[in-house]
């Protein structure tokens, strides 16, 4: 893993793409290091992860050279401390609505005394017994992300880029869908238009600009506006994407055989073949016209 943090890395300039997990398993996180993605975004707001399933998750992306980011259920002091107790290197908070949501975040994410958060020194995150510089390294290294994807949070939002602590704002594209009245179409106008305008803002105010995208192409297209922080796709839908690909690979290899076969072997009597590997060709099976040596079987046109 690199000695430069993810968000040394963004604060300098540089854009990172990462994935959403919503997957228990280890292999997935380190896996998506080793890939090359900058960051996996360990989903426990509408992933079904808990803190017991995170931690290992932090350590195999770490493992794997990506920095692990939760997302936490909510805006709530147990849920950040926890997530970064973990070595989450970030949180992303979902639902932010007002100032004062945002303020509550930073207070979470950060030790005194910049923040309020609690203290121990026998976590994952201090390696098990701290050190002097701990809480500052802590303060200066954590990521915190905050998500801007309702109405409220879009009516305040100049007030909710004033908070100091605050280094990234990620941008909803679903959830705000769902606030402009169009749940799902993420890629209408409306949406995209309120987006662009959230970067302009959020850029303005110093903040580092992160968001979702179903596809790199989608992905690209944000980054050329100043997006820097871009999650692409969710383990379980490329995964499911990628096993609907080979069903669909298969199914039209196999449909190209039997219309380019004209003939298959029958076996006419498979219990009562010598060959034991006939026992199981009880329906027609695909092959080219030949010659059976099998006592028991002959060879049909289909």
């Amino acid at each position: 893993m690199s000695s430069i943090t993810l968000k040394e890395r963004l604060n300098r300039g540089e854009t990172a793409v990462g994935t959403f997990q919503a997957l228990p398993s280890a292999a997935v996180s380190e896996m998506a290091g080793l890939a090359g993605l900058d960051f996996v975004i360990i989903d426990q707001e509408h992933g079904p992860l808990t803190a017991t399933d995170s931690l290992p998750l932090c350590a195999a992306a770490q493992h794997g050279g990506s920095s692990p980011i939760v997302r936490v259920r909510e805006n709530s002091m147990p849920e950040i401390q926890r997530a970064l107790d973990i070595g989450a290197e970030g949180v992303q908070i979902p639902q932010i609505e007002t100032q004062a949501d945002a303020e509550s975040a930073v207070k979470a994410a950060r030790f005194n005394p910049v923040g309020e958060r609690g203290l121990s020194p026998y976590v994952r995150a201090g390696g098990y017994d701290g050190s002097e510089t701990y809480t500052e390294d802590q303060n200066e290294s954590v990521l915190v992300s905050i998500h801007i994807e309702g109405q409220n949070g879009l009516d305040n939002i100049e007030d909710i880029l004033s908070v100091d602590g605050i280094d990234l704002i990620f941008i909803g594209p679903y959830d705000l869908s769902q606030s402009l009245g169009i749940p799902g179409q993420v890629t209408d106008q409306r949406v995209e238009q309120t987006m662009t305008e959230i970067c302009e803002l959020a850029q303005e105010a110093g903040k580092i600009v992160g968001t979702y995208a179903d596809s790199a192409e989608v992905a690209s297209q944000w980054t050329e506006v100043g997006v820097q922080y871009v999650a692409v796709s969710v383990d379980v839908s490329f995964l499911k994407r990628r096993f609907a690909r080979l069903a669909d690979s298969v199914a039209n290899w196999m449909r190209y055989f039997w219309e380019s076969t004209n003939y298959s072997y029958v076996w006419t009597s498979p219990v009562a073949c010598d060959s034991i590997n006939c026992q199981s060709y009880v329906t027609p099976r695909p092959g080219p016209v030949g010659t059976c040596t099998h006592p028991s079987a002959s060879i049909v046109s289909i």
